[in-house]
C-alpha cells in the first residue's frame, strides 16, 4: 500500500512538471514568429512563461507547505476575496478589455484573470460548506447552489463562457462526490441545458460559433476561420510531425498559436505520436489525482482533491475537443502548455491543494 501511495506522489509530480515543461517548449516554438512580429524578437514568450512557471510552482510549493490549506474556514476567505475580485473587474477603469470580453484587472505590466482563481477558491469553499454540512447528516441546500451561480453569474457578464462551464463542471463533481441525489442532477441538467441554449440565443456571436461548428466553410474567413486553421494544422502532422519548431500555422494562419491552439501546433510539429505521449502524460496526472483522492482520510480532503482533478480534467477536455473540432471554440486553455500567466498559476495552485493533501493527508 505504501509502495502503491509512493508511486502516485512520483507519476503525479513527474507528470505536471513534464507537461509543463513541455509547454514551455511548445510556447516558445508557436510563439516565436508571433513575437517576432510583434515585440521584434523571439524571446518574450518563453521568457515571460519560464517566469510564470517558477511562480507558479513557487506557489504551489507554499499551498503544500502551508497549514491554513487544511482548514476548512480559510476557504471562505479565499471565496470572497476571488468574488470581489470578480465584481472589480466589471468596473470600468478597473476591468480590461481582450478579445470581446471585460475578463482582465491590469496592475502594470501584470494582468490577472479573477475567473481563472475563482474555480480553485469556489471547489475549496464549496468543499467546506459540503463538510459542515454532511455532519449534520443534510447535504442538499441552497446555499451550495448559491455559493456556485453567484461567481458564474459575474464571470458571464465579462462574457466568458468558457471559465464559467468549467466553473459550474467541476463544483457539481464535488457534489455529486458529496452524495447529491441522482434526480438532483437530472433536475439541474435539464435545466442547465435550457439555461445553455437561452445563452446562446441571447448573443449572436455565440450563436453563429454554433453555426461555424456545424460548417466551418459556411464562413471560412469569419466565425469558421480559427476551427479550420486548427484543422489545417493537425491534418498535416501525420504520424510524427514536421519536427519540432517546423510548424507553418504559427505563421499568423492560427492566431496566438501559442494560447488556446497551441494543442494544433504540437499536433503540427510531433504529430500523431508525440501528442498521444502528451495526452498520456495528462491521463497519469488525472489518475494519480483521483487514486490521491480516494486515498484521502476524511470528507473535505477527498472533495478538494477531486474538486481540483475535476477542473483541470474537464478543462483539458474542453480544449483538445475544441482545437480537434469536436467542440465549438470557445477560449480555453490547455492546463499547464497553453501561455499566460493567470491559468499556468491556477493550474499549479490546483496542484499544490492536492500535494498539500497527498503529503499531510491525516491532517
Amino acid at each position: 500500500m505504501r509502495s502503491l501511495e509512493r508511486n502516485l506522489k512520483v507519476a503525479f509530480v513527474a507528470s505536471a512538471l513534464a507537461l509543463s515543461f513541455v509547454g514551455l517548449a511548445f510556447v516558445h516554438s508557436a510563439g516565436s514568429y508571433w513575437g517576432t512580429v510583434h515585440y521584434a524578437n523571439t524571446s518574450p514568450f518563453i521568457v515571460k512563461q519560464g517566469i510564470y512557471m517558477a511562480v507558479s510552482i513557487g506557489i504551489a510549493f507554499f499551498i503544500m507547505k502551508s497549514r491554513f490549506t487544511s482548514y476548512e474556514k480559510s476557504w471562505t476567505i479565499v471565496y470572497y476575496v476571488a468574488v470581489l475580485a470578480l465584481i472589480a473587474v466589471l468596473i470600468p477603469g478597473i476591468g480590461a478589455f481582450r478579445n470581446g470580453s471585460q475578463s482582465w484587472i491590469v496592475l502594470g505590466p501584470l494582468s490577472l484573470q479573477p475567473a481563472e482563481f475563482a474555480k480553485v477558491a469556489l471547489i475549496g469553499k464549496l468543499a467546506s460548506s459540503l463538510t459542515e454540512r454532511s455532519r449534520g447528516k443534510r447535504i442538499f441546500s441552497i446555499k451550495h447552489l448559491a455559493l456556485i451561480f453567484f461567481p458564474a453569474g459575474l464571470i458571464m457578464l465579462q462574457p466568458d463562457l468558457g471559465s464559467t462551464v468549467i466553473l459550474v463542471v467541476s463544483a457539481f463533481v464535488v457534489l455529486f462526490v458529496a452524495g447529491y441525489s441522482l434526480r438532483f442532477f437530472t433536475v439541474i441538467g435539464v435545466a442547465g441545458i435550457a439555461a445553455f441554449i437561452a445563452l446562446i440565443a441571447a448573443a449572436s456571436y455565440r450563436l453563429d460559433r454554433i453555426k461555424s461548428y456545424i460548417d466551418p466553410w459556411s464562413d471560412p474567413l469569419g466565425t469558421g476561420f480559427q476551427s479550420i486553421q486548427s484543422l489545417f494544422a493537425i491534418a498535416p502532422g501525420g504520424l510524427f510531425g514536421h519536427g519540432y519548431g517546423n510548424s507553418r500555422q504559427k505563421y499568423l494562419y492560427l492566431p496566438e498559436p501559442q494560447n488556446d491552439f497551441i494543442f494544433s501546433i504540437i499536433a503540427e510539429e510531433i504529430g500523431f505520436l508525440g501528442v498521444v505521449i502528451v495526452l498520456s502524460l495528462f491521463v497519469v496526472f488525472l489518475v494519480a489525482t483521483f487514486g490521491i483522492a480516494i486515498r484521502t482520510n476524511e470528507p473535505f480532503s477527498l472533495l478538494v482533491v477531486s474538486g481540483m482533478g475535476a477542473m483541470i480534467f474537464f478543462q483539458t477536455f474542453l480544449n483538445v475537443g475544441v482545437v480537434s473540432g469536436l467542440l465549438p471554440v470557445t477560449g480555453v486553455t490547455l492546463p499547464f502548455i497553453s501561455y499566460g500567466g493567470s491559468s499556468l498559476m491556477t493550474t499549479w495552485m490546483a496542484a499544490g491543494v492536492i500535494m498539500h493533501f497527498m503529503k499531510y493527508k491525516n491532517r
